[in-house]
């Protein structure tokens, strides 16, 4: 790595960089940049996750159906999905404290909206706006981490701030359904606010601004308009696979098909372009990509699955199945954090493959249906293992860029990451649909669930192997060998 890659000296208390920043080396206070940083993963997850239970009941109040109302979430998965690399690249561009504060006011201006909003229409431009904002807040909460830690601290950071995050993982269910029953669906909304204003005064006085100082202050905006229009294209054809027709479907698909082939043959000539294609061919890079990918797919159709089997096989209510789902997301939330010391201590690539495989025997275990007690210990896995290794996908790919890059790269793995899990957990949701009108609707789930644990545990071994082959040990700078 360059010179203008390593830290400068570090002060008490604080941490100072080189050639990073504008006006030279100025102090910032890494623990209030983890304040704001874990706010905002756990504001968006908290968000989504509360947000799926409260659909009945806002449907209800506001004299639509639950199927149109489908749109407060998939419009706002849509623009999340579209707005994670541009979001990530402008704010390498121009300025990351300046983007992720201008995500955190779009986020939380329009919950407030949505909170208000009368009608359905209304709710639903409101969520995909506030899916835009948290697209752009996303990836540059991992960066500012990265900004604000020595290299040997990196990793730990952000496994404590998905640490934090995960909390939304057991609050999420519980407060959707709770909130909702007993007091409105609006509150889940509100809530976004105070959270929101704090996590923007925790940026406004402990994340110090920083950027690409390689590159000038102009965006690639046709490289911008492609590959956001084609991520969009590409979402919504999944979203609506079950209810548009063939024709119309592969229409879209093909129209977002080639603006993201636009968009990469933009990229080749542009002079600033908005991703650099350089970043393909750094191998520990894609090899990590790819493996938080796998573990992702695994843990987003596994509670899909996991929570319709509850609801609709065991006859549990919201609020109870969010209970049991508690095993998940505790599991997970024990699993963040300690992922930052074992990634710095053990090879990222080959941790990866292992936690993958410990999801996958929790998933298969929770695939053979039975009680509570072999049910529960399998949930406990799988929120384990694959929350592990989604979490290592994070701070693994931040540890094998330059810090220059650092939210460009958050940008495309988080795309990448989230983007194939929401593609896998549509064509799961066809696949069960499919199954459960022959073989009923408890079967279909555990088969489809077998076959997620099977195909993770067989993609973790591939690439761990490939990884063994192509890639370096890969730890953070500093960690014991």
């Amino acid at each position: 790595m360059d010179s203008d890659n390593q830290h400068g000296k570090r002060l008490p208390g604080d941490v100072t960089y080189k050639g990073l920043h504008e006006g030279g080396s100025r102090p910032v206070r890494p623990g209030l940049t983890l304040i704001a940083s874990s706010l905002c993963i756990f504001v968006v997850q908290l968000d989504f996750l509360a947000m799926n239970l409260a659909l009945p009941r806002m449907a209800s109040d506001l004299g639509t159906s639950v199927t149109d109302l489908q749109w407060v979430i998939s419009g706002y998965m849509l623009a999340l999905a579209a707005a994670l690399i541009p979001g990530g690249r402008l704010g390498d561009i121009l300025g990351r404290r300046r983007m992720l504060g201008i995500g955190l006011v779009i986020f939380s201006l329009c919950s407030l909206g949505a909170g208000l909003a009368s009608t359905s229409g209304a709710v639903i431009v409101m969520r995909i706006a506030q899916g835009a904002g948290a697209g752009v807040l996303f990836p540059l909460a991992i960066a500012v981490i990265t900004d604000a830690y020595p290299p040997e601290r990196t990793m730990r950071a952000i496994g404590n701030a998905y640490g934090i995050g995960a909390l939304a993982l057991a609050l999420g269910p519980v407060f959707g359904g709770g909130v909702t029953e007993l007091l409105s669906w609006r509150v889940v909304f509100f809530v976004n606010v105070p959270i929101g204003a704090v996590a923007i005064v925790m940026v406004l006085a402990g994340v110090r601004e920083s950027r690409d100082t390689t590159v000038p202050r102009s965006v690639d905006l046709p490289g911008l308009a492609t590959v956001t229009l084609g991520i969009a294209a590409v979402t919504l054809t999944v979203d609506r696979l079950r209810t548009w027709p063939a024709g119309l479907t592969a229409g879209v698909a093909t129209a977002g098909g080639l603006l993201l082939i636009g968009f990469v043959m933009r990229e080749r000539v542009a002079r600033w372009p908005l991703v650099a294609l350089d970043l393909f061919r750094n191998r520990p890079f894609l090899i990590i990509t790819l493996m938080a990918t796998v573990a992702n797919v695994a843990l987003i159709v596994s509670t899909y699955g996991v929570t319709v089997y509850l609801q609709q096989v065991t006859g549990r209510t919201p609020l109870d199945a969010g209970g049991v789902f508690l095993a998940v997301s505790v599991a997970a939330g024990v699993a963040a954090p300690l992922s930052g010391p074992i990634g710095e201590r053990f090879d990222v690539p080959r941790t990866m493959s292992v936690m993958t495989l410990v999801g996958s025997a929790g998933l298969f275990l929770v695939s053979l249906g039975g009680s509570l007690w072999s049910y529960v210990p399998g949930l406990a896995l799988i929120g384990f293992g694959y929350g592990m290794g989604w979490t290592m996908g994070s701070s693994g790919t931040q540890s094998v860029v330059p810090p220059s890059r650092v939210g460009q790269a958050s940008g495309v793995e988080l795309a990448i990451v989230i983007g194939i899990a929401g593609i896998c957990v549509a064509s799961a949701a066809t696949l069960i649909e499919i199954r459960a009108a022959t073989t009923g609707l408890a079967r279909a789930i555990e088969e489809v669930l077998r076959w997620i644990a099977v195909g993770s545990a067989v993609a973790a071994v591939a690439l761990g192997v490939v990884a063994t082959r192509v890639t370096p040990p890969t730890q953070a700078p500093g960690a014991p060998r």
